[in-house]
């Protein structure tokens, strides 16, 4: 349920949402003096991107870029002439690694010859998207997605997805390391990074203190739950104690900033949205404890925390949130887990008793 105030502002779960509605995709609104709000398409279900554009100089600074495919480009072309006033882009500023946020990073960065702003974890991961996936180490994503309960041709299913040009974003060479404390001054305003952690490796959100403004990208979203996922990288991370750390330590930012999202609308009164956030992930840990009453695949489990999965984009993200909350419990030493017939099966622990890590198991099989 939602209500309009006095302002005209849209109070929704006790968020306060200044623009009711957004600009239309590809279109752009003002924020703040020489702070535009960008909805770049996207050709999924979560049809859109918020890009920011800051306003410096005798020219512009962009928060991320979208997807990396021809109708960016052609929103990017209209900006340049339109928006833009056809100054240049002096630099880009990205948040993290994910596609949609670096999708043409390398070629505004080109066509500009302007740098990159950026954490020196995601500029690496970005370098490694789609790596592995070639058809000598597949081996690697059938042993992951098997030991969580897919078929063979399940897992295979994946593969076309994972190699789509959208998710190979074009890559500059070189770029300015951001971290935590860090400070840009961009068009006259001071801007603080704070790292977050768990929905990417170091995640760089922007904070302006004098005009309370939280540039957030993906660490803070209004409505939906930003993706916190185990990938066949690394198997046993434990990115949701990553997350829930970042939540914690983002309530250093005040509650009266205008949070400024990669999704959605831009709102206010983020440590509500932060309980929120920190609620939704503790209500599935604990669903997760309570289904392992008996041995559960991990397959099994994500069928109950995600019980409305629709296409292999979003059965690989699901899969990957019930992977993070079974290793989060598992570190806990809540859940342990047993190989049976080639599939990870969990199970509450006694009392008393710990889950042994993968190197525990090893160590001991070499004894």
């Amino acid at each position: 349920m939602s209500s309009l105030d006095a302002q005209g502002h849209e109070w929704r779960a006790g968020l306060r949402f200044p623009w009711p509605t957004p600009p239309a995709n590809g279109e752009v609104a003002t924020v703040a003096e020489g702070l535009l709000w960008l909805r770049m398409p996207l050709p999924f279900g979560l049809d859109h991107i918020n890009l920011y554009l800051l306003r410096h100089g005798q020219g512009w600074v962009a928060v991320d870029t979208g997807l990396n495919n021809p109708q960016t480009r052609e929103v990017w072309e209209r900006l340049f002439e339109q928006a833009l006033g056809g100054l240049p882009l002096l630099a880009v500023v990205c948040t993290h690694f994910h596609s949609d946020h670096v999708g043409v990073l390398g070629w505004l960065t080109e066509r500009f010859r302007c740098p990159v702003f950026m954490s020196a974890s995601e500029y690496q991961a970005m370098h490694q998207l789609g790596a592995g996936n070639d058809a000598a180490s597949r081996w690697a994503f059938h042993e992951h997605y098997r030991r969580a309960g897919f078929s063979t041709e399940q897992t295979e299913a994946l593969f076309p997805l994972l190699n789509s040009a959208h998710f190979r974003p074009e890559i500059p060479t070189s770029f300015h390391r951001l971290s935590e404390g860090s400070e840009l001054s961009i068009g006259g305003r001071r801007w603080q990074v704070r790292i977050g952690r768990g929905h990417s490796p170091e995640h760089a959100c922007l904070y302006c203190a004098e005009d309370r403004l939280l540039i957030a990208g993906d660490q803070v979203l209004p409505r939906i739950t930003s993706s916190v996922c185990v990938q066949v990288t690394e198997p046993d991370a434990n990115p949701l104690l990553d997350w829930l750390d970042s939540i914690e330590r983002l309530r250093t930012v005040p509650d009266d900033v205008l949070v400024l999202p990669a999704h959605e609308r831009p709102f206010f009164n983020l440590h509500l949205r932060l309980d929120q956030l920190r609620d939704h992930h503790l209500a599935h840990l604990q669903q997760v404890l309570d289904a392992c009453a008996a041995p559960r695949s991990a397959v099994e489990l994500m069928a109950l925390l995600f019980p409305k999965v629709s296409g292999r984009f979003d059965e690989l993200m699901a899969l990957g949130e019930t992977l993070a909350h079974i290793n989060y419990l598992i570190a806990q030493g809540q859940l342990g887990r047993e190989e049976i017939a080639g599939v990870f099966r969990y199970g509450r622990m006694p009392a008393g008793t710990s889950a042994r890590s993968v190197l525990g198991q090893l160590c001991a099989a070499g004894e």
